[in-house]
């Protein structure tokens, strides 16, 4: 039995921008995706905290992906105060979903290689897949040994092609060529406090949002 794969991607999304739309658009198609459900984070526990309210970071979510049906904005992370950990977010979704639900964590490669970082890593593979979207003409192969063992071994044992992941809800890894936009939201941040344009980086309802709003007026 099979059913089509719902995708999860998270991120600060501060602000979002094409960068992040056309990723999501790419793994939509290739990896034959229900759906996509664009989770904000609230409070990160990799970085410091961004520059704007989780509640203004998910609205701006909200208005970059009004025109697409299979984007869902999920801001079950928004009014948290706790750091949010993708291992809990998946755990509700899973619950939520149920069990036979394939689920597909989204991400590029350089977070990947970094996976072993992540509070309860090892976790992640028995609540979703992992599809990792990497630049055409790279592979994780190529990169993958400069990973510790556990992860270069996770790697090796559950590499499968994506078309597999409609037959089974979760433990897999796989990966997407697909071409980055070099669009960066530390850019667009200081294009804004530097009052310089940032057309053509995001959705217009965006940057409309952003002046309205008074956002990133200073680095």
């Amino acid at each position: 039995m099979s059913s089509k794969p719902i995708g999860i991607l998270g991120g600060t999304f501060d602000p979002i921008h094409f960068g992040h739309l056309r990723l999501a658009e790419e793994m939509l198609e290739l990896a034959g995706l229900k759906q996509i459900r664009f989770i904000p984070t609230g409070t990160p526990p990799h970085r410091g905290s961004p520059q704007v309210s989780a509640q203004q970071r998910s609205a701006m979510v909200k208005l970059a992906i009004a025109d697409q049906p299979a984007f869902v904005l999920d801001e079950r992370e928004v009014d948290r105060c706790v750091p949010c950990y993708t291992v809990d977010t998946l755990g509700e979704l899973r619950a939520e979903l149920g069990a036979t639900q394939p689920l597909c964590l989204l991400m590029g490669g350089d977070a990947f290689l970094q996976l072993h970082t992540w509070h309860e890593w090892e976790r992640l593979f028995e609540l979703a897949h992992i599809v990792v979207g990497f630049r055409p003409g790279y592979t994780l192969d190529e990169r993958i040994e400069v990973a510790p063992e556990m992860l270069r071994k996770h790697y090796r044992e559950r590499l499968c092609a994506v078309e597999a992941m409609a037959h089974v809800p979760c433990g897999g890894v796989a990966e997407l060529a697909i071409p980055k936009l070099e669009i960066s939201a530390t850019d667009i941040r200081r294009r804004v406090a530097e009052s310089r344009t940032i057309r053509y980086l995001l959705p217009n309802a965006v940057a409309d949002y952003i002046y309205q709003h008074h956002l990133y007026t200073s680095c």
